[in-house]
């Protein structure tokens, strides 16, 4: 009990790192062999974080929702949780193309080979996205881990419980203490973070090598760059402006950036995206509860701004054309809107390329160029989605009067088992 008792002491986010340089050295030596040898490490951590996820929020949306005392505070504060999703997808969309102009990742190659599993993605109508929202069968979706269907369910489940209010007193404490029983699920699970990102990248490096990534490095510098920037510049001066310290929230949201950037799953952040925002960033539990799994649906700065802003760059720059001032507004138009067109849609960034494409009449095979090496485009576009699902909670919390101030400013980054107990701010 002395090793696990010093094990934990250590902070979670030196455990994370320790596990991804070992993975990326045993990946080097090992080469394609560490996917088999290492990959079910990750597969068996990402599948646990998965599991935990859709009973997580459904029953954290349900003793969130119960629990306030009327319908529009929820709608106010989802006012202004989407207009900051607008907000920040727009100037994130602007870094891309900044970026985008300033290294042109797609003049200057040819013979590029196109992915030979790619297919063009079919988008969905808005209208059809809208009525997906709405479960045919609630049990279904909770199977499935279609998390607006099961927010949507579970927050009607709760307005149900706040209407007929004292007769299902009973009910609404159960949903608490089953919310309180998820959390403590979730500090177990995180513990296995660690070894989970010693497998997942030691098969990434394994598999991929060097020979992928070489033909479209400067893609790849400009992506990492452009979502570094948006990250640091944007993030840190929105966070400034509401007088918060930008250092604060990366130390609290590292955590979840660490899980984002080794699993490339938004879903599979969520847990401990959650468990971020309200025990180290200072979040209410209630709003949280439902800003962080409506930002894992439609809060996507990485897949649906950045890179559909910077593979429409690449695309026109490498088959020679020349965008005119309406199709760079088309891109903005359509990476910010379509973003939330295709909230809940399986594959975002692939969606969302081939609607900006679409939208501004460009060769939709360039899509195909990419594909290649999207898994590790996928994980910082994947650690810049989930940094954006915690910092607008953040902000409209610091608006709203939600936010802890004192735990805010102490920002701790354990999150696991010795993570002790969040603190809602009166």
């Amino acid at each position: 009990m002395q090793i696990v008792s010093a094990w934990l002491r250590i902070p979670f986010w030196q455990r994370v790192l320790a596990g991804f340089v070992l993975g990326a050295l045993a990946g080097w030596a090992f080469g394609p062999a560490a996917e088999t040898w290492f990959g079910p490490l990750g597969t068996l951590y990402v599948t646990l974080i998965k599991m935990i996820a859709v009973p997580l929020v459904f029953f954290a949306v349900v003793n969130a929702v119960s629990s306030l005392h009327g319908q529009q505070s929820v709608a106010a504060l989802g006012g202004r949780t989407f207009a900051w999703f607008a907000i920040t997808a727009t100037l994130a969309v602007c870094v891309g193309l900044a970026v985008g102009l300033l290294l042109q990742p797609g003049k200057g190659l040819s013979g590029l080979a196109m992915a030979p599993d790619f297919t063009v993605r079919e988008v969905p109508s808005p209208v059809q996205v809208l009525l997906d929202v709405v479960p045919a069968n609630p049990f279904k979706a909770l199977a499935d881990g279609m998390i607006l269907q099961v927010i949507f369910f579970a927050g009607l489940l709760g307005f149900a419980l706040v209407k007929l209010g004292e007769r299902v007193a009973g009910l609404r404490k159960l949903a608490a203490e089953a919310s309180d029983t998820m959390i403590q699920v979730t500090r177990f699970v995180l513990e296995m973070t660690p070894l989970g990102t010693f497998g997942l990248i030691a098969a990434l490096v394994g598999a991929y090598g060097f020979e992928k990534l070489l033909p479209l490095g400067t893609f790849v510098l400009a992506l990492y760059l452009a979502c570094a920037l948006h990250i640091v510049v944007v993030y840190g001066g929105l966070l400034l402006a509401h007088g918060l310290n930008p250092l604060k929230f990366l130390r609290g949201a590292a955590p979840a950036m660490q899980v984002a950037f080794v699993s490339s799953s938004s879903f599979a952040s969520l847990p401990v995206a959650l468990r971020s925002v309200t025990h180290s960033l200072g979040v209410d539990r209630s709003y949280a509860a439902f800003a962080v799994p409506l930002g894992a649906s439609i809060k996507m700065d990485g897949c649906g701004a950045i890179y559909p802003a910077l593979s429409a760059m690449f695309v026109a720059q490498y088959f020679g054309l020349e965008l005119s001032a309406s199709q760079y507004f088309i891109i903005l138009l359509a990476s910010v809107l379509g973003s939330f067109g295709t909230a809940g849609v399986p594959g975002t960034a692939i969606v969302m390329v081939t609607l900006v494409l679409s939208a501004a009449g460009l060769p939709l095979e360039g899509i195909g160029y990419l594909v290649a090496i999207d898994r590790v485009l996928d994980m910082m576009r994947t650690m810049t989605n989930v940094t954006g699902q915690m910092l607008v909670p953040v902000l409209v919390a610091k608006e709203t009067g939600l936010l802890d101030r004192e735990v805010y400013e102490a920002a701790a980054s354990n999150v696991g088992v010795e993570g002790g107990e969040e603190r809602d701010p009166a």
